[in-house]
C-alpha cells in the first residue's frame, strides 16, 4: 500500500527542496510510522472497530465517521486522477512511434487518445465483484515499484549518464510545495485497521508497520538521491520520464509505470463500492446491485479521466492531494483519534507530543495546499496563454 506512485516524484521533490530536504522525507516517514502505531492502540481499545471510519466514529461520533469517510473518498479520487496523469505521461513513450491514435472529430492529442483507450480497457474491472484476481495483479504493483528502483540504480551505474549536478543544500521557499509529495508517499493509513484486524497476532502490528516504513523510507531516500544526482535540475516530476530513451532498462520501467494504474482502478474503488452496496436495500437482486455498483464506478472513472486530461500536471495534483488530504489522514486524524479514545491512559508528555504533531500537520497542510494550488493555477494559466 505504501510503495507506489509517490516514489516516482521523490527525486523531483529532493532536487526542488535541496539535499537537506531529505530530513523532511525521513522525518515524515518516522511520524507516519508512529501514527500507524497509535491507530493500533485505538483498535486495542475497542474490539468492535474494524475500519478507519469506525475509529473516527468511536472518537467523535457520527461526525467523526462522516469526516473520515469524506477524506478517504477524496484521497481515493485524487489518487486515481494522479495515476491517470502518470499513465498519460508514460504511455506515449512506451508506444512511441508505434501508435498514432487520432480521430478528426475529437479534439484530442495522440497522448490523450491513448489514455482514453487505456482507461476504457481497464473500465470492465470495476464491474467485477470478486477482486481476488485483480488483487493478485496488484501484488505486481510491488514488483513494478522495485523494478523501477532497480532500473534507476542500473542507469546510475551503467547508463552512461553524467551525474553530480550542483543542487543547493536547501530551498526553503519550496518546502511547502514538496511536503505534499513527501506526505503522499507514506499515505497508507486508511487500510491499516483492516490489516490489523486481519492479522493472526495483532500484537505484532507495530513491529510490522515500523519495519514497513523503515524499508519504504530507505528505498525512497536512495531513489531520491540517485535521481536528483543523475539528472539535477532537468529531473522530471516522474523519474521514469528522465531515464535515457532507447535502452532496455528504461522500456522496462515505463511498462511498469503504465501497467500499475491499470490494476489499481478496481482496487482503489473497492472501499467505496463496498460502502455503496451496504447502503442499498436488501430486497434488491444481485443483478441490480451489480448494475448500480458498476454504473457508479464507470461514471466516477470517466470523471477521473476527464479531470486528468483537463489538468495534466502530475507534480501539482500529487502535491495538492498530499497536502489537502493525506496529511489529515496520516498525521492529524490519528493523533486526534488517539487523544480522544485513549485520553485516560495518555501521559502529559504524550498529550503534548500528539498535540504538537496535530499542530505541525495543520501548518504543513495549509502551507502545502496554498503553495501547490497556486503552482497548479500558474501551470493552467501558462497552458491557456500558449
Amino acid at each position: 500500500m505504501l510503495i507506489g506512485l509517490g516514489q516516482l516524484s521523490t527525486p523531483y521533490a529532493l532536487e526542488n527542496g535541496g539535499w537537506s530536504s531529505v530530513l523532511l522525507l525521513i522525518g515524515l516517514g518516522v511520524m507516519c510510522a508512529y501514527t500507524a502505531h497509535i491507530i493500533g492502540k485505538c483498535l486495542d481499545e475497542d474490539a468492535g472497530s474494524k475500519t478507519y471510519q469506525d475509529i473516527g466514529e468511536r472518537a467523535f461520533g457520527s461526525k467523526g465517521r462522516i469526516v473520515a469517510s469524506t477524506f478517504i473518498y477524496l484521497e481515493i479520487f485524487f489518487a486515481l486522477v494522479s495515476y491517470t496523469i502518470s499513465l498519460s505521461d508514460n504511455l506515449p513513450l512506451v508506444l512511441g512511434g508505434v501508435v498514432h491514435a487520432r480521430l478528426p472529430w475529437l479534439h484530442l492529442s495522440t497522448e490523450q487518445m491513448l489514455t482514453v483507450m487505456a482507461v476504457l480497457v481497464a473500465l470492465p474491472t470495476l464491474w467485477l465483484r470478486d477482486l481476488s484476481s485483480i488483487s493478485f495483479l496488484s501484488f505486481g504493483g510491488i514488483l513494478m515499484s522495485l523494478l523501477i528502483f532497480a532500473t534507476v540504480a542500473w542507469v546510475a551505474v551503467f547508463g552512461g549518464v553524467q551525474g553530480s549536478h550542483e543542487i543547493p543544500a536547501l530551498r526553503a521557499e519550496r518546502i511547502p510545495g514538496i511536503s505534499g509529495l513527501y506526505v503522499f508517499s507514506f499515505a497508507g493509513h486508511i487500510v491499516f485497521p483492516n490489516i490489523y484486524t486481519a492479522m493472526k497476532d495483532p500484537s505484532k502490528f507495530t513491529k510490522v508497520s515500523v519495519t514497513s516504513f523503515a524499508i519504504v523510507s530507505t528505498l525512497y531516500t536512495a531513489l531520491a538521491f540517485m535521481g536528483a544526482w543523475l539528472f539535477g535540475p532537468a529531473v522530471s516530476s516522474q523519474i521514469t520520464l528522465s531515464l535515457p530513451p532507447r535502452i532496455v532498462a528504461t522500456k522496462v520501467a515505463l511498462w511498469a509505470t503504465v501497467l500499475t494504474p491499470m490494476t489499481k482502478y478496481a482496487l482503489e474503488f473497492a472501499p467505496f463500492a463496498i460502502q455503496l452496496e451496504q447502503r442499498l436495500p436488501l430486497r434488491m437482486g444481485w443483478r441490480t446491485r451489480t448494475l448500480i455498483r458498476g454504473g457508479v464506478g464507470s461514471v466516477l472513472l470517466l470523471l477521473v479521466l476527464a479531470l486528468a486530461l483537463a489538468v495534466p500536471y502530475f507534480e501539482h495534483v500529487l502535491s495538492l492531494t498530499g497536502s489537502l488530504v493525506s496529511v489529515a489522514i496520516s498525521v492529524v486524524f490519528p493523533c486526534a483519534f488517539y487523544l480522544r479514545i485513549c485520553w485516560a491512559r495518555v501521559s502529559r508528555p504524550a498529550v503534548a507530543f500528539n498535540a504538537g504533531l496535530i499542530l505541525f500537520g495543520v501548518v504543513l497542510a495549509v502551507a502545502g495546499t496554498v503553495s501547490s494550488f497556486a503552482a497548479l493555477l500558474r501551470s493552467i494559466q501558462r497552458a491557456h496563454f500558449h
